[in-house]
């Protein structure tokens, strides 16, 4: 009998050993099967990523033409979108004399543009962007491109009033003007006109023509 019981104990003993061992087994199949789910995943994630910065498109690029003040003048490719300080960084940077206070560092450039950096010993009005062959055609503040001027024979009164310091009033007044004299025969008799002396004449001089 009392063998018996020890047979059956470790009976009990070895079943005891061989379900820790199962169990020791199935959690370690399943935890190695989790990571190669999870390293799957992130090898997964990571050429999607890849894959999707490979498509990404680069970035289009024009060509500039810079010249003056610069150390290398001559054909530069810049990023579409770049500025007038991102040429000059293609170029090397300004020489000692250049001025860049006459220039609109922040002036987003066009293909095929040519750019000029002044020097301090330049003479005032020169332009510094050009689309031409040519230098100088365009200015580097797109606000100050030259307006036509209103013809103040012809002109409405909506458009004697765009004249600076012409409102209303003073606009029917040339409107009434040239109907009783048959018109201006030069810009200087605009002086004629109540309330358009000498120091108006010449602040609305350049935007007028006959």
């Amino acid at each position: 009998m009392k063998d018996k019981l020890v047979y059956n104990k470790k009976i009990m003993i070895i079943i005891a050993v061989a379900v820790f061992v199962t169990a020791i087994i199935v959690i370690s199949f399943f935890n190695f099967k989790k990571d190669d789910e999870l390293q799957d995943l992130e090898k997964f994630d990571l050429e999607a990523v890849t894959e999707i910065k490979e498509e990404k498109p680069e970035a289009k690029k024009i060509i500039i033409h810079i010249t003056g003040c610069v150390m290398n003048a001559g054909i530069v490719e810049v990023d579409d979108g770049s500025r007038i300080i991102d040429v000059i960084e293609k170029a090397g940077g300004i020489t000692e004399e250049a001025d860049i206070s006459k220039v609109n560092l922040a002036y987003i450039v066009e293909d095929a543009q040519k750019i000029y950096i002044p020097s301090i010993l330049d003479e005032k009005g020169i332009e510094y962007v050009s689309t031409e062959n040519g230098d100088n055609v365009i200015i580097e503040d797109k606000t100050k491109e030259k307006k036509s001027k209103v013809n103040i024979n012809k002109a409405k009164q909506t458009e004697l009033e765009q004249i600076p310091g012409i409102g209303p009033s003073t606009a029917l007044k040339i409107i009434n003007y040239r109907k009783e004299n048959g018109g201006f025969t030069s810009i200087e008799e605009i002086k004629e006109i109540s309330g358009i002396g000498d120091k108006k004449f010449e602040e609305i001089k350049e935007n007028i023509e006959v």
